[in-house]
Parts: structure tokens; sequence; C-alpha cells
């Protein structure tokens, strides 16, 4: 959750502010308590701002505990003036709360407020009700969330091990653009990194990750293109990738894949299925995006969902329509955490639905493809793309969907069965997402999380582009 200032605002003369203090304070109380009890950490201005050397000095404590976003209260009239001193030392988005209490005119403090902040072209938003109303604190949660994501996106480190994959503008980005926008720097590193610490990795430790997959998950050999020898070589990957993030302090990372290491060393399904996962081998772990086909901005998506939502995020190609049924195959290699199989905690409950099946034509080197049916459940996909040069958020709901056996199996033949899948059903016209949507990778969370992600685009200065049936 977020980290979250809190100051009153008061009337600047001493004897109506004497009068009205604990009045403050007992609103103040509530707010504090709502928010804490909806898991935020609030920063507690220490007195309400009653003077202009206050508002200075108050604020200024507030922003030094490093707040993600910053509640101004409104629960009796305020000196507009107390809001300009205090947001000028200020960094965080700004949320400002009016109370509607009939007798004490915070709404009136709010909106001479406001408009004082719109005149100097200060963003911040409004809201208003009682500090214990649940639809408050969540208005006010989802501002926090977008705020955290923000905040949290910037000084990060994106590694891009290769470069354009395949001829795929869509997948590579300007790293000037991502300083200005985003605050994210990006590491260049080859990909012969992989190969050399691969081979270097603890002959031990892949033996004995290879021995837990086979024991969890459904390893299907065929002594050529998935053999023991190879799987520990994907698995080498996956620890060399593991040394490049420490090493280099990566946040998020890409791996461009094809075609020279899936031509000629292996693909990269098993390491890119278990950094986005939050488990491996050794136990329960962070979740780390990484985007295969070195797609920058699907990383980036990925990484906002990924703090967004609090979950393993997942990459697909738009795979194929099913007009008859109005649902898509989202499908691209090894790409999907294995969380996706059942959504559960324990690794063993999603790996007992996952195949690792032999890699297909398109990948000589071979290697096992990480492969398993999404569980069904509400989703949110997103992706970043732009139109000429100016990023925006393709952004819908969707639900994944699953069937019987035998529908189940008669759909993954059409496209790649060895594969893995998710079937959703997504609202919005098929002719209006081929129409408009722009890229062939999309990415997904569990629930719904369109209002945070709505606050994030205003917050970065992205374009917001929802697709809705309505």
């Amino acid at each position: 959750m977020a980290r979250i200032g809190v100051i009153n605002i008061s009337d600047g003369r001493d004897y109506v502010h004497g009068g009205i203090a604990e009045f403050i304070v007992a609103n103040e109380d509530k707010l504090v308590r709502a928010l804490q009890d909806a898991g935020h950490e609030v920063v507690r201005a220490r007195l309400p701002v009653s003077a202009n050397t206050l508002a200075t000095s108050v604020a200024r404590e507030v922003e030094a505990a490093g707040v993600d976003l910053t509640v101004l209260h409104y629960c009796v009239w305020a000196f507009p003036h107390f809001t300009m001193l205090a947001a000028g030392q200020l960094t965080s988005p700004l949320v400002l709360l009016a109370n509607l209490d009939p007798v004490q005119p915070g709404m009136v403090g709010m909106l001479a407020a406001g408009g004082a902040l719109d005149q100097v072209g200060r963003a911040h938003t409004r809201l208003w009700g009682d500090p214990e109303d649940d639809a408050v604190i969540a208005a006010i949660g989802v501002r926090a969330t977008a705020a955290h994501t923000v905040k949290a996106l910037r000084g990060q480190t994106f590694g891009r091990i290769g470069g354009r994959p395949m001829g795929m503008n869509t997948a590579t980005a300007n790293t000037d653009q991502w300083h200005r926008q985003f605050g994210v720097d990006v590491e260049e590193i080859d990909q012969w990194e992989i190969v050399r610490r691969a081979e270097k990795a603890d002959a031990d430790e892949k033996t004995r990750a290879r021995r837990w997959l086979e024991r969890h998950a459904n390893v299907h050999y065929d002594g050529e293109k998935l053999t023991e020898e190879i799987l520990e070589r994907q698995i080498g990957s996956y620890l060399a990738m593991r040394e490049l993030i420490d090493e280099w302090h990566l946040d998020f990372t890409g791996i461009k894949g094809q075609p020279e290491l899936t031509q000629y060393f292996a693909t990269m399904d098993v390491a890119e299925a278990f950094l986005n996962d939050p488990y491996d081998w050794n136990g329960p772990k962070e979740p780390h995006v990484c985007a295969t086909e070195a797609d920058m901005d699907g990383a980036l998506t990925m990484q906002i969902l990924k703090h967004v939502a609090g979950t393993p995020v997942l990459f697909a190609d738009v795979r194929h329509y099913h007009g008859d049924r109005d649902i898509w195959d989202l499908c691209n290699s090894g790409q999907h955490a294995t969380w996706y199989a059942a959504r559960s905690d324990d690794p063993a409950e999603n790996l007992a639905k996952v195949h690792l099946f032999p890699e297909v034509f398109f990948f000589p080197a071979g290697g096992a493809s990480v492969q398993h049916i999404a569980a069904p459940g509400r989703m949110t996909l997103a992706r970043l793309t732009r139109d000429d040069g100016r990023y925006r958020l393709q952004l819908m709901l969707g639900e994944f969907e699953n069937y019987d056996d035998t529908t189940t199996e008669a759909l993954v033949k059409m496209s790649t069965p060895e594969w893995p899948h998710a079937f959703a059903r997504l609202d919005a016209p098929a002719e209006v997402f081929l129409s408009r949507f722009g890229a062939n990778h999309i990415h997904a969370v569990p629930g719904d999380h369109r209002a945070e992600l709505r606050a994030v685009c205003e917050l970065l200065d992205v374009t917001l582009d929802e697709f809705t049936r309505g």
C-alpha cells in the first residue's frame, strides 16, 4: 500500500481556530484511522495549519517523510493561501478533501483553495464526503496507488538483454523519452552474458531445479528437442538472469531471445516464466517483470501493472480470434508465469497444471515450452503503445474462461498446443480492437484496476485509450 500524508488546513484567525481546533483533530483522527484500516501508511502533520509559518513547516516535514500522495483536509473554512504555501513545499500529487458539514464550511474552503491552485496550474484532485465513508477512502486509495506506482518507476533501471527482436519496432522505445517521461534508465546487456553465465551456473543447483520440476510439473522429454541436458541449460539461463539482475541492480528486464538464442542455444521460456513467478525451487520470492522479445513498452506496462495490482503479470501475443465464440486466444511461447495456471501461492498447485513440452519448429535450439491454460476470472488488460511518438495506455476489462477438456483441446490445437493459452472475452468488439490496438503483445492482471490506471495516466501525461462495448 501507499504512504499518504495528511495535512489539515484551518482558519488563520486565532480566536476562530481556537474554537474549532478540537473539531479539526477529531475529524483528522477519523480520516487517519480509516486510511490505516485500508492498509495505508499515514504521515500525519503535527498540527493543523492555522498560520503561514505552519503551512510551510508542516508541509516540509510531510515532504521529508517521502509520501506518495498528500491529502489536504478541509473540515472548516480555511485560508486559501495556507494551501498555496503548503503546496509549494510538496512534490507529491495532491488530493483536496472536504467534509460536507452544514455548520462548518469545509467545502467552501476546498473550493477557494482549489481555485487558487488552478490559477497557478498546480494539478490536484478534489474529493468530498465523510472521512469514514468507504467510498471516500477508496477514492483516496486509487490516487495513492497510482502515485505510489509512478513514484516507484522513477529511478528504476530496465535491463535490455539483446536488441530489437525480428524487426519489431513496437518492442523498441526511445531511451531519452523514458528518462524524461518515466524517470527510467535502460542498461544494454549482450545476450552472450546469458550463454556465458548459464554454462558456469552451479551444476548441482541446475540438477536440483530440474528434479523439482520433474516432481511438480509434467515434463515431456522427447530425447531430441527436450532432454535433461537442454532443460538444465534453460535453468542455467534463469540463474544467469538472476545473477545479472543482482549484479546490475535491474528492476525489470527483457530478453531478445529470437532468433539467436532460440536458434543456437535454447529458448528462454523457463527463464522468463520463473522470473515472472512469485516462487522458484528455492521458495517464495518477489516476482520480477521480464518481457520476452526484449519488449520495452511491454515490460514497462508490466511493471506498472505489477505495482498497481501487486500480482505477477501475464504477457501474451494476441494470437487468434475465435469469431464463433467471441473469444481471443492469448498465447506466446512459454512467457506466461506458471502462477496463472491456478493463481495459487502454492507452486505445486500451479505446476500440477503445467506441462513442459518440447519446443516447436520455430525454435530449432530446443528446450521446454512452459504450457498451461490460464485460470478463469475477471482481468484488467492493458498495453502502453505509441501514436505518432506520444504514449497512450490502451486499457480494457476482460474475462478469462475455462472450458471442458474436449473444447479446450480443440481450441489449443487450432494454434500452437505446446504453448500456454489464456482464453479471453474482451470488453471490446473485435472490429474495434483490431482497428485500434497498437501492438501484437498484451498484458493482464486479475481484477478490475482501471481506476488506478486512469490515475496513472494522468500523473504520467499518458493518453488514456479505453476500450469498452458501451
